[in-house]
């Protein structure tokens, strides 16, 4: 017996609206008259106004999404023409990879990425560093007083924040019914400062469009999309996973396994012309993170600090973070080790929640557990969480706490990195301080999720829609047969162990 799937991303009824649904906006709704009400002229939809035919919340979600772009434009701009004297970059909190890295990687003699010089990017940010910089090199060739890496950086900004505008783009495609959620992303704080840091950017569009084309049950699409995204930085092939998790539950694997095998098969194709080559400077992504030790900000970071506290760092006199951070291949161990029992977890989670989870709700917490015990979390990692929070939790309350955590943590780390070029701005415990403060929003995000898993009533997403829009295949689509039996006898051997209630009349045992 087919079973018809539920209605999808491509059905826009029951729009929803924060002021009514999120507590917190209807808090902040009562200052300007309270939640938008049930006659209320909804904007794109107005009775007689030109104006509002245009002015969707789509569109305006976009324009935000701009606006927020182009004031980071501006925050970065004391950065911009490289001449970066007195601390420039940390004072004015403009520093980016991307103008830095233009000369470190030797764009700026026109160097290929890969065949000249070892980057330590995944292929595909290597080959979108060398496909925009060598350009700007020619160009500068023929013109001897051009700024190069000013221009670099900037049609680098133009790219990456088109990526932006597109992810927001495909967020609004897989939220027609809650266009409003998309705005979490439009106006994160953490985009501000971000947004141009490194190339994240590319990464997360790529993944974005893998993930509308999962909704849209095209797997190989997907699957392709994945695996691109995943060759720019490794996070986006963790969406795999859960994937293949609720394809189990849900009897979708064949599926499951086309978009698995269509991301592999990518991976393989845009890797091989670099790693058969030139393996030595392909290799070096894989050796710089065997290698690098305990960076700033980690949970492993905050543990060496506290260390230090106690101990005074000496061979006998050593914390367990301390000695970790001082025997690198045990502590890359201990973090792929502490990643797949997370990962345990949300395998566990999958199998034992009442109604089968949706996929943004796992792919966030795999994503977010690896941030959690990695040993490298960078300031832009941030925005790996940004899209996939929209999909999983699209609450402002605990967003705006876990932006508010990431601002701190931004300013913390400019200041930590002036103390560490000699001008000391605050005590190292202050850094600590905001370190902890956003690996605890972190994981009070999980914490939340993994609660609306359990009690799918309190989830947001499906007071909208009926199942999993994000879900593709899996929208709609019962257990499986086998998973149904398990879960019926599961629960008859829970109420044999249990014995009901004697009836009306029957005598009650004595204790």
């Amino acid at each position: 017996m087919s079973v018809q799937p539920t209605a999808g991303i491509d059905e826009p009824e029951k729009v929803d609206h924060p002021s009514r649904s999120d507590g917190f906006v209807r808090g902040l709704a009562e200052a300007i008259g309270g939640p938008l009400g049930n006659y209320a002229v909804e904007v794109g939809h107005p009775r007689g106004s030109r104006g509002g035919v245009f002015w969707s919340a789509a569109r305006i979600v976009l324009a935000l999404t701009c606006l927020t772009l182009a004031l980071h434009w501006v925050q970065k701009s004391p950065c911009q023409d490289g001449a970066w004297q007195n601390n420039i970059q940390y004072t004015r909190l403009c520093y980016t990879d991307v103008l830095a890295l233009y000369y470190a990687e030797g764009l700026n003699e026109g160097k290929v990425p890969y065949q000249d010089h070892p980057v330590e990017y995944p292929v595909v940010t290597g080959y979108f560093m060398g496909a925009l910089g060598l350009p700007v090199h020619a160009l500068g060739e023929s013109r001897p007083g051009l700024n190069q890496g000013m221009w670099f950086y900037n049609l680098n900004a133009v790219v990456l924040s088109a990526l932006a505008v597109a992810t927001v783009a495909m967020l609004l495609s897989l939220r027609r019914r809650r266009p409003w959620d998309a705005a979490l992303f439009a106006l994160s704080p953490a985009l501000l400062v971000t947004a141009t840091v490194n190339w994240d950017l590319l990464a997360i569009g790529l993944a974005a469009f893998g993930l509308y084309a999962w909704a849209k049950r095209r797997p190989v699409a997907a699957g392709v999309l994945l695996g691109l995204a995943g060759a720019a930085k490794l996070f986006p092939l963790f969406i795999i996973g859960p994937i293949l998790v609720l394809a189990v539950r849900a009897n979708r694997l064949r599926q499951a396994l086309v978009a698995t095998g269509a991301a592999v098969v990518t991976v393989v194709a845009v890797n091989l012309p670099v790693a058969i080559p030139y393996r030595e400077s392909w290799m070096r992504f894989f050796d710089l993170n065997s290698e690098r030790p305990i960076d700033w900000g980690t949970l492993w970071y905050i543990g060496r600090y506290l260390d230090g506290k106690w101990n005074s760092g000496n061979p006998g006199d050593q914390g367990p973070f301390q000695w970790l951070s001082n025997n690198v291949p045990t502590l890359n161990i201990l973090t792929y080790a502490l990643f797949i029992l997370a990962c345990g977890g949300v395998v566990l989670l999958a199998a034992f929640a009442p109604r089968r989870p949706r996929l943004a709700q796992l792919a966030f917490l795999v994503v977010a557990a690896f941030l959690i015990f990695s040993k490298v979390w960078s300031q832009q990692y941030t925005l790996w969480l940004l899209p996939l929070l929209v999909l999983a939790r699209p609450r402002w309350g605990a967003f705006l706490a876990w932006q508010f955590a990431e601002i701190c943590y931004f300013v913390a780390f400019y200041g930590e990195l002036l103390g560490a070029s000699g001008k000391q701005v605050f005590p190292e415990g202050v850094f600590v301080l905001a370190a902890t403060l956003r690996w605890v929003t972190v994981v009070i995000l999980c914490v939340l999720i993994v609660r609306e898993v359990l009690r799918p009533e309190l989830d947001p997403v499906r007071a909208t829609y009926e199942d999993d829009p994000d879900g593709g295949v899996f929208n709609g689509a019962p257990d499986a047969p086998w998973f149904t039996r398990w879960r019926t006898g599961r629960r008859a051997d829970h109420s044999d162990a249990a014995p009901e209630p004697p009836s009306a009349g029957q005598p009650v045992p004595a204790p």
